[in-house]
């Protein structure tokens, strides 16, 4: 297998803490939500780090497979909406997952067929294909 690309993300402090490159290059504050406890903040969370990299991969997916297939469109946008779940198996946590696709310039038929396609390639839903049930709506 072939390293296309690594990078590396350190934590210190958890959900109140931050997260860091070892350059520092990318570096946000991270602390609980209000929802878990938390006091309001314009520091992030885990499940808005994981929204972010999930809606831009799918999107890139998205319009690779377009490409791939000479699909012309006016615009894509994917909202990812990631849930922390109660898990009434072990009595903790798990994910949730939406992701809303809007594709300007296709018919409804075709824009599900593509965003099946890059579900299928995206390296976000591969990851975690089996283990988080992930809900995706083509409006």
């Amino acid at each position: 297998m072939k390293t296309l690309y690594e990078t590396t993300i350190v934590n210190t402090g958890g959900r109140n803490g931050n997260v860091h490159s070892p350059d520092n290059v990318f570096y946000l504050d991270v602390a609980a939500p209000k929802e878990l406890g938390g006091e309001y903040t314009t520091a992030t969370n885990p499940e808005q780090l994981f929204a972010a990299g999930y809606s831009a991969c799918f999107n890139s997916a998205l319009e690779f497979q377009l490409k791939k297939h000479s699909v012309s469109i006016e615009k894509s946008s994917v909202a990812a909406t990631v849930q922390l779940l109660t898990d009434a198996q072990d009595q903790g946590v798990k994910l949730g997952i939406q992701l809303e696709v809007h594709i300007d310039g296709l018919d409804m038929d075709t824009a599900k067929k593509y965003v099946e396609l890059a579900h299928a390639y995206c390296p976000y839903s591969k990851a975690i294909s089996g283990n988080v049930d992930v809900v995706i709506e083509v409006i």
